[in-house]
Formats: C-alpha cells, sequence, structure tokens
C-alpha cells in the first residue's frame, strides 16, 4: 500500500524518514562533552560546536513540522491529540530533571552533615541578596509570561500586531533575564567547586537559565512564523508548545528563587 493511501485509510500521520533525531542526539552528546572540557579550563570550541548542531537540528526540525502541518495538512485531531500528549509528558520529564537538583539541595538544607559544619548554607557561604537582582529578574519573568498571554489574545481577535508585539516583549524580557543572570554570576563571591551548596546553586539556575534561552529560540521561531501569518487561522499547536514551556520555566524560576535566594538570602 502506499504512503498516500495508507494517509487516507486513517487519521494518522506517517512520518517520512527524518535525520534530525539523530543529528540532535549527535549535537546533545557533542555539547555535553564539550560543556565538560569547558568546565576543566578547555576552551569552548567543541561546546559551542554541539550547541551550533543542537540549533540547527531545531531549524530543519521544526521546518520540516511546520511544512507537515501547513502544506500536507498531516496535522488532524488525533494527531494534535498525540502531539499534545507528548508535550506534556516532554514537560514532566523536564520537570522531574529539575527535582533531582532541588532533592540533591533539600537532601543537604534538611539534614545538616557535619562535614558541611551543621548549617545550611554552609559556613563562609555569602549568599546573594534576594531582593536585588534575584527578585527583578523573578519580575521580569513573570512579566514574559503574562505578556506572551497577552500576546495570545490577538490570535483570537485577529490581531496580528498584537500578537506579535507580545511575543516580541516576551523574547526581549528573556534575554534581559539571561544578561541579568549572567551579570549576577559575576557578582558572587562563591565558586561552583566550593562546596554543595554552590554546586546545587549553579546547576539548578544554570540549567534554568539553559531552558531560558531554549524557550527564547521557540518563541523567536512563533515570532517568525506569526510575521508570516501563520497563526491567523484556527490553528496555533506550535504557540501553544511554546507558551506551555514558557509558562514552565516560569513556574521553575519562582521555586528557584523562593528556596535558593529568598530562603537563605534574606
Amino acid at each position: 500500500m502506499s504512503h498516500a493511501a495508507s494517509a487516507r485509510s486513517h487519521p494518522f500521520h506517517i512520518i517520512d524518514p527524518s535525520p534530525w533525531p539523530a543529528l540532535g542526539s549527535l549535537g546533545a552528546l557533542v555539547m555535553a562533552w564539550g560543556g565538560v572540557d569547558y568546565m576543566h579550563g578547555e576552551p569552548p570550541f567543541i561546546l559551542l560546536c554541539g550547541l551550533g548542531l543542537v540549533l540547527l537540528t531545531m531549524v530543519l526540525w521544526w521546518r520540516d513540522v511546520i511544512r507537515e502541518s501547513r502544506i500536507d495538512r498531516a496535522h488532524t485531531p488525533p494527531v494534535v491529540n498525540g502531539l499534545q500528549m507528548g508535550m506534556a509528558l516532554f514537560i514532566g520529564s523536564e520537570v522531574m530533571f529539575f527535582v533531582a537538583f532541588f532533592w540533591a539541595y533539600f537532601h543537604n538544607a534538611l539534614h545538616f552533615s557535619p562535614v558541611i559544619g551543621g548549617v545550611w548554607p554552609p559556613a563562609g557561604i555569602e549568599t546573594a541578596h534576594a531582593f536585588g537582582l534575584p527578585l527583578a529578574n523573578t519580575l521580569i519573568l513573570i512579566t514574559s509570561g503574562l505578556t506572551l498571554m497577552w500576546g495570545k489574545g490577538g490570535i483570537a481577535l485577529r490581531q496580528r500586531w498584537r500578537l506579535v508585539a507580545g511575543l516580541a516583549a516576551s523574547i526581549a524580557l528573556g534575554l534581559v533575564f539571561l544578561g541579568l543572570q549572567a551579570w549576577e554570576y559575576g557578582l558572587l563571591t562563591y565558586g561552583f567547586r566550593e562546596g554543595i551548596f554552590p554546586s546545587t546553586f549553579y546547576m539548578a539556575t544554570g540549567f534554568h537559565g539553559f531552558h531560558v534561552f531554549i524557550g527564547v529560540c521557540m518563541l523567536s521561531v512563533m515570532l517568525a512564523r506569526a510575521l508570516l501569518g501563520h497563526f491567523d487561522g484556527p490553528k496555533h499547536l506550535g504557540f501553544q508548545f511554546a507558551e506551555w514551556y514558557w509558562h514552565f520555566v516560569d513556574v521553575v524560576w519562582i521555586f528557584l528563587f523562593v528556596f535558593l535566594y529568598w530562603w537563605v538570602g534574606l
């Protein structure tokens, strides 16, 4: 049975062979390898190569999914339901990723070990003041979620300018967040290798920053699509997924702010 005949006999989308999962996996491996090397004092060349492969995979894979939706009309209701379930499970896996960091953090914060002097944070750690840059970044990230929700209203009202403005504002706020986080790292008085508190702090907040970067990339793709008029109709699945991811990033940061900054940095 041909592919076309098979597509007519059921509502599901049979995906053509794609190189992007393999390329994305290779890019992630190279990026992780380069990240470890960079943390041990090596130049960031391998890290940047891996990051480039990941970004290339994102661009080409998104391109194919957009074609499947707009040209092939392959996103039938059962396919949409499957994609939504997949995105929800992906975000769930990301939640568990951060749970691991919180587990390490609270394991030490609530069960004081003699190794760290029986106090949390350990003696000699000068934590960041919660109501300085951390609070500003919290307000920035929450505001970015609100501007994204406001922009989404432009889809239902068929106001493309509102959708574009909301996306652009959220992207700009996300970039400001990343800039302030990098600035904050430069002001901190402890390094990654100086104990359990610094290591869990940098791992949790650093990976969150990376997720913000991924979210900015997703929103940038949605902005380009909005400018092309892709969301003028009732279908906006890509925007929905980007919005879900961005709100996930917002919620994770609130937990990070409360426990890694406010709780220990008043």
